[in-house]
């Protein structure tokens, strides 16, 4: 049991940790594509590349977790300190939408090592912008997503759930093809935002990437299987946060057929 307790809290340090140490958090559920009434693991990762470490259930971080689907929106419900952080049952066809949303963690670290993050996740307006090589702390928090089909149904892919930062896909990724394109819209606070790095990744070989223009991005998905798109944006720390910047962090994932 003590094992167990010393390893949930190394993961849970490492989730707070963030940006540092592992840039990216997604939703991986145990199944893309359930039954209607199957029961679902919905894990929680942060990592890279995606090959993550599970992230246990830490109420402490979470605004919202939830699963919305034809019929509504329902909390998705599960046990502190423990992987998979939630489970859900979806009763009806149709798309349903996985949501976890966090509140903020903070972080410190060297100039050179944030100047390196930020070069990494295509911030670089962020360096050109900064003053002074010393420690710098930062505020961040999640916006994770995760489209799962149950049964059929193909509407409510384009759905805005409202998260501050949200990729929104304008295909239905279970109609595409390995090797067609996924456009995407990415939105702060409700608003197209430009000049934002989209990177889809589906292996730590298989990456493609592409600067939002009026909000809209197109990525070319060349193989079947699980895919993570992401994206990052940041601004100035509110006043009285006490840190310099705040780095919000999208994640959309999907399993694409195979043909």
């Amino acid at each position: 049991m003590a094992s167990r307790s010393r390893s949930a809290l190394t993961l849970l340090g490492l989730m707070l940790a963030g940006p540092a140490l592992a840039h990216d958090f997604w939703i991986e559920p145990s199944s893309f594509r359930p039954s209607p009434g199957e029961r679902v693991a919905v894990r929680l990762r942060v990592g890279e590349n995606l090959k993550g470490d599970p992230v246990p259930r830490n109420p402490g971080r979470i605004e919202l977790f939830a699963a919305v689907g034809p019929a509504g929106e329902a909390e998705v419900t599960g046990v502190e300190g423990v992987d998979p952080a939630g489970w859900i049952s979806p009763a009806g066809p149709g798309l349903h939408w996985l949501v976890f949303d966090s509140n903020h963690a903070s972080l410190e670290q060297t100039g050179p090592k944030f100047d390196a993050y930020l070069g990494e996740e295509g911030l670089e307006r962020i360096r050109e912008l900064r003053t002074g090589q010393g420690p710098v702390k930062e505020i961040y928090s999640r916006c994770a997503k995760s489209l799962i089909r149950v049964g059929d149904g193909s509407t409510g892919y384009d759905r805005e759930l409202g998260l501050e930062l949200e990729l929104i896909p304008e295909r239905d990724p279970y109609s595409l093809k390995p090797g067609e394109a996924l456009p995407v819209r990415l939105l702060y606070r409700g608003k197209p935002l430009d000049g934002a790095l989209v990177v889809g990744i589906a292996s730590p070989d298989a990456k493609v990437s592409a600067r939002t223009a009026g909000g809209r991005a197109a990525l070319v998905l060349d193989r079947s299987g699980l895919w993570l798109i992401k994206a990052v944006h940041m601004i100035p720390a509110p006043e009285g946060s006490g840190a310099e910047w705040e780095s919000l962090w999208a994640s959309l994932t999907f399993e694409l057929p195979a043909p």
